[in-house]
């Protein structure tokens, strides 16, 4: 860590674990308490700390089913616009968790979450193929998840079978 700023030391920190106390944020990164408060503080404000969550696995959580799909889509940006004003109609609704601007064929990088596949079906037939910049899409269902956001979410499972030799 010694080659980062004071900031992206505790960014990182905050990152694996935001629950951890001022005090031991001060012991780990060698800045006084108080003053990595008054980082925390104005990094909030400046809107590089958008928030603060757990990271879950909802494939173990006993909380409603979810279905999580990447759709890949293609536009044509408008003029004078350009991919900013695409972005932002496509992040105001409730069902898609990023919108990233994307290299190679396609242009938007989406994720999606719904109750099941016909519902994350229908909004990319309802509401992202529709749009008049839109000209092609692909969309991807997550079947199992292994790792995410740096988290190995599932091991694979031990075979408990006896073995048997002859």
């Amino acid at each position: 860590m010694s080659n980062y700023s004071n900031q992206d030391k505790i960014l990182e920190i905050l990152h694996n674990d935001c629950r951890l106390p001022l005090e031991e944020i001060s012991v780990m990164t060698g800045i006084a308490a108080q003053e990595v408060a008054a980082i925390i503080d104005d990094l909030e404000k400046d809107g590089t700390i958008l928030g603060y969550g757990a990271k879950i696995n909802w494939d173990k959580a006993a909380g409603p089913d979810s279905v999580t799909a990447y759709i890949e889509l293609r536009v044509t940006p408008q003029r004078n616009q350009g991919f900013d004003r695409i972005a932002e109609r496509i992040y105001q609704y409730p069902e898609v968790k990023s919108v990233n601007l994307m290299s190679g064929s396609y242009d938007f990088g989406i994720t999606v979450e719904g109750s099941n596949i016909k519902e994350i079906s229908l909004f990319v037939s309802q509401h992202l193929a529709p749009m008049e910049s839109v000209v092609g899409t692909a969309t991807h269902f997550v079947l199992k998840r292994y790792k995410f956001d740096g988290i190995v979410c599932s091991q694979p499972e031990k075979d408990e079978r006896e073995v048997i030799s002859l």
